[in-house]
């Protein structure tokens, strides 16, 4: 019998995947949990929806955030810290002051987590930071770190 999973079942299958299942399997455990429901022509026509309305979202999203790619591109992001005569900042510019700055000087809100740091700046002077926004989407942010 063939069968829709509504969820991921360990050792059977993932969600939205359609399987072939013992017919007493579905009846006796499937159904009764709503673990799955029968891969019927109307219910095949709502998964196909649903994955074609999830397809689109994802579009969507990635449209998204090639616009906010260029956007960064263009940006020359300007953080002023406390430092030292010698250059070295007391402490350190960590990606969550560079989301924070980034949203109170180009109202841009982007997750401290898709801001790439290999190490805290603890230097005055221009960087080059990397921003993954994932599916294949990133962008190169230049940072100007100024002293006061």
């Amino acid at each position: 019998m063939k069968v829709i999973l509504l969820q991921d079942i360990k050792n059977v299958g993932k969600k939205d995947e359609i399987i072939n299942a013992n017919d007493g399997y579905a009846r006796n455990f499937l159904f009764p949990k709503k673990l799955a429901l029968e891969a019927s022509k109307d219910n095949l026509l709502k998964l196909q929806a649903k994955k074609d309305s999830q397809k689109h979202k994802k579009n969507l999203e990635i449209e998204e955030f090639k616009k906010q790619a260029d956007k960064i591109k263009d940006i020359v992001l300007q953080i002023k810290v406390k430092a030292g005569a010698n250059g070295k900042i007391f402490g350190g510019v960590t990606a969550k002051e560079i989301s924070e700055e980034l949203k109170k000087q180009y109202k841009m809100d982007i997750d401290k987590k898709k801001i790439i740091l290999k190490e805290t700046i603890k230097n005055i002077g221009r960087f080059s930071v990397e921003i993954k926004f994932g599916d294949g989407v990133s962008a190169e942010l230049t940072l100007e770190i100024k002293g006061e």
